[in-house]
């Protein structure tokens, strides 16, 4: 009988012939032999193919920041690069401005560019480039599994433009699979969180808040009620703030807090008229905002009429303002850190050094 075996023809004699030709038991050794090198090939062949699927893209991280010209408010967003890059030694950790005007700005200054470099203003930002540019110089890195991760306070204009690009390039699709620009391309949540269900912008509210009791605390010491002066925007709610101011009350009920926003709602008069009924006569003034910039200069501290400063002094408050970022706070950065890991686990990304 004759029996084919990858390929190869085999013949098996019968019982009758085993005494003159090779034993049965012979034969079956041999077909067993044969079987088990046939096992070993695929193996083999699975376990390759087992590793090139594990093989992980090259990750990177991109620091998203709303942007500041102001040289001394520079070093909170260099706090934040610091400590993501503390977290995720190896990993690239780009910095980019989502602001046009502040890159505009800093794009003119390049023209004296050793004059910003001698005061050490780091030739990321002296050069800084758009998000797409950011991007594009990682890929062209090797660089296909990518994070954006905003230092934005909460999913307003800046976070909903921000995500229209990282999703209008994560859509790219090429006919031939191995010609994708990216493996992933996901944005993480900012500070106080965005819409959808995964993660309670309820729960990323109290978590920031609740590393401000330092705020809290000096307020408190000083017999002072605490006035947080936001960005906002307007054109998307920041009903937020509104909501923040209830559940500072809720955290630390012996201290007044109030909190306002330079563009939309809550607004400074909202603010002044809201503390008509102040238990205390002084005001702890902070920005709630990661740097303070140009915003908590000149219209949070400055002497002009209509500083924020000058409108509550004229109220009858004696205003301290304070000029310190929210990224000037360890703490405060490590949500960041934090968005950055939650945004990984949930993509698949790795975030270790290849």
């Amino acid at each position: 009988m004759n029996l084919n075996w990858n390929g190869k023809k085999i013949s098996i004699f019968s019982k009758q012939h085993q005494e003159s030709s090779m034993s049965y038991k012979v034969i079956t050794l041999f077909i067993i032999g044969l079987f088990i090198m046939s096992l070993s090939n695929t193996t083999t062949n699975a376990g390759e193919g087992t590793k090139i699927a594990e093989k992980k893209s090259k990750s990177a991280i991109v620091l998203a920041s709303f942007g500041t010209t102001v040289p001394t408010a520079v070093s909170s967003i260099i706090n934040i690069q610091q400590q993501i890059k503390q977290a995720y030694p190896g990993i690239p950790v780009k910095i980019t401005f989502t602001s046009n005007i502040i890159r505009s700005v800093w794009k003119k200054r390049q023209n004296d560019a050793q004059k910003w470099l001698d005061q050490g203003i780091p030739e990321e930002i002296l050069y800084g480039k758009n998000i797409i540019a950011t991007i594009g110089d990682l890929l062209e890195e090797g660089y296909k599994d990518i994070i954006v991760q905003p230092s934005h306070i909460f999913f307003m204009e800046q976070s909903h433009d921000l995500n229209q690009y990282v999703s209008a390039l994560a859509s790219i699709r090429t006919l031939k699979t191995k010609w994708q620009p990216f493996g992933k391309l996901v944005m993480g949540r900012p500070v106080l969180g965005m819409p959808g269900d995964r993660y309670s912008y309820h729960e990323d509210l109290e978590k920031a808040l609740k590393i401000l009791k330092t705020d809290a605390d000096a307020a408190r010491k000083a017999g002072a009620a605490l006035v947080y002066m936001a960005h906002g925007n307007e054109h998307m709610s920041t009903g937020i703030y509104s909501e923040a101011q209830k559940k500072m009350r809720q955290l630390y009920p012996d201290v007044q807090s109030y909190f306002g926003a330079v563009e939309g709602f809550p607004t400074l008069d909202d603010v002044v008229t809201a503390m008509t009924h102040c238990r205390s006569k002084k005001v702890l003034l902070k920005p709630f905002m990661i740097v303070a910039g140009d915003h908590a200069i000149n219209d949070m501290a400055s002497d002009e009429d209509d500083s924020w400063k000058s409108v509550l002094s004229t109220a009858g408050f004696q205003v301290t303002p304070i000029l310190k970022g929210l990224g000037e706070n360890s703490a405060f950065n490590r949500i960041f850190v934090d968005h950055i890991k939650d945004c990984a686990r949930d993509n698949d990304i790795s975030l270790v050094s290849q």
